[in-house]
């Protein structure tokens, strides 16, 4: 088959590039599904990022309900095998337990991606009910990251990050519970925004008076992209508990033009976490980097018990998590997980968050509200907290402490273990606030390492306009201009 554009070409082209040749008549959906779909299977050999491509809207991309005259005209994306369902599609979860589950009816945030022009391609990994740091059960698949495929793309939005890294797809979907979307991109070199509670709406299974700290969102290499995602996807659902705000200007447009004078605030220490000496430097090199284009930084943090903060954010992961498997048990007639179709650490999970009681939540929410408001109180004085996305460098495939997989007995001990690389970008779901994980530096292999900047509620186009700044400041070169080994540009 003769596809419509060179492998360097299409790399080169985000997809608001893409579409713009799509409405300007130089190519069609048809042909950037079919390019996204040789794309895929160029590099996933080497990253099993992908479950499955749908052939039949590759084919044909208006089959499923995409409106091609949408702002995104058509453009191939991914979705993360979780969260938003679409009609008639397996949605697995990266479960054994799921295999063959089929989805009734689109989700909302799935009809709005489809007005927004965008041609659901197919679905991408993800660990188990998106539960641990990395797609990686040898049982389900191993998702590798594609700048050395020795190591982890983490998670949840493992597939989602590696196809956009390798250049199978310019945006993909992605999730973000605790730093979902940021963690993969940090460390595969995309650019990843959790944006602030009442923006995305996860109707009609949840509210996000229920959902609480998990944002839907996008894997992308361009900060327009993102921006224009964000502008066409937002917005809530009829009956929704919570309001849903608006922006003032579209943030494509607000991107245009560079932030006032910013208070940056670094920091690389949460409570007992602490980045490693080397991504330590690597987050003064871009404070400095940022006093250069005229903003004040200086080292800073919010006052607050970053213990109670990590507890009260696992018990809800605990209790949350044991509900999800609970209802899935309760719709197959299983009194208990089966061992066999379960992984160890989400079975230790239900059974530690099964009987979590309503007091227990009440006393969690109750450090959310003071950490909220404590981080409110901060924004006062700052515009923008700056923290590297990980504290410890990426884990090899394998490296099973961070798994679903680990035989770790203690459910407790587990997360703790997780907080210790993973400890800067929990904290924005549990205040609902905004975060972008953009990639200006390595870690200590010489993998990406991507850069947190946190604002305060409702500042995601503040977050994006710094983005943009510095993306014209580097000429547009995110990962000083390299690509990965694994790469469509590459044989």
């Amino acid at each position: 088959m003769t596809l419509a554009m060179s492998w360097d070409e299409w790399a080169r082209h985000d997809g608001t590039a893409l579409a713009a040749r799509v409405r300007n008549g130089e190519l069609t959906p048809r042909e950037l599904a079919a390019q996204a779909a040789a794309a895929t299977a160029r590099v996933d050999g080497a990253l099993s990022g992908v479950v499955e491509l749908f052939d039949d809207v590759i084919a044909d991309p208006a089959r499923d309900g995409a409106d091609l005259n949408g702002p995104f005209a058509g453009l191939p994306f991914l979705m993360k095998d979780l969260g938003p369902t679409l009609k008639g599609r397996l949605q697995e979860m990266g479960s054994l337990m799921m295999r063959g589950n089929r989805a009734a009816e689109d989700t909302f945030l799935t009809t709005k991606l489809r007005k927004a022009g965008l041609n659901l391609i197919g679905r991408t990994t993800t660990p188990e009910f998106g539960v641990c740091s990395s797609a990686e059960n040898p049982a389900v698949y191993v998702t590798r990251n594609p700048w050395n495929t020795d190591y982890t793309t983490c998670g949840s939005s493992a597939g989602s990050a590696a196809m956009v890294a390798a250049g199978a797809v310019p945006i993909a979907h992605a999730t973000d519970g605790g730093g979902s979307i940021r963690i993969p991109a940090g460390v595969n070199g995309n650019i990843g925004l959790k944006v602030s509670r009442g923006v995305f709406s996860i109707a009609p299974h949840l509210s996000d008076l229920s959902g609480l700290v998990s944002i839907q969102g996008c894997q992308s290499r361009s900060v327009r992209d993102t921006a224009a995602f964000v502008d066409a996807c937002r917005g809530g659902a009829p009956g929704e508990f919570m309001p849903y705000w608006s922006a003032a200007e579209p943030y494509t447009a607000m991107i245009a033009r560079d932030p006032a004078r910013l208070k940056i605030a670094l920091s690389h220490q949460w409570g007992d976490y602490r980045a490693t000496p080397h991504i330590s430097a690597e987050l003064e090199r871009v404070g400095r980097f940022l006093e250069g284009l005229g903003h004040q930084v200086d080292y800073a943090l919010p006052a607050i018990d970053y213990q109670a903060a990590f507890a009260a954010q696992t018990t809800c992961y605990i209790s949350n998590f044991a509900v999800v498997i609970g209802n899935m048990l309760a719709a197959r007639g299983l009194p208990r997980p089966p061992a066999e179709l379960i992984e160890p650490i989400n079975i230790r999970i239900w059974e530690h968050g099964k009987d979590t009681s309503f007091a227990d939540r009440a006393r969690m929410q109750a450090v959310f509200n003071t950490t909220s408001r404590r981080f409110g109180a901060f924004f006062e004085d700052w515009d923008i907290i700056l923290t590297p996305i990980t504290a410890l460098p990426t884990p090899k495939v394998g490296t099973t402490e961070y798994l679903t997989i680990s035989d770790n007995p203690s459910v407790l001990d587990w997360f703790g273990n997780l907080w210790r690389n993973f400890a800067f970008t929990p904290l924005a779901n549990l205040c609902g606030i905004p975060a972008i994980s953009l990639p200006l530096a390595t870690n200590e292999h010489g993998l990406p390492l991507g850069i947190q900047a946190i604002g305060k509620q409702a500042d995601d186009g503040l977050l994006l306009q710094l983005a943009a700044q510095i993306e014209r400041a580097i000429g547009g070169k995110w990962n000083d201009g390299k690509t990965p080994r694994v790469h469509v540009t590459r044989n």
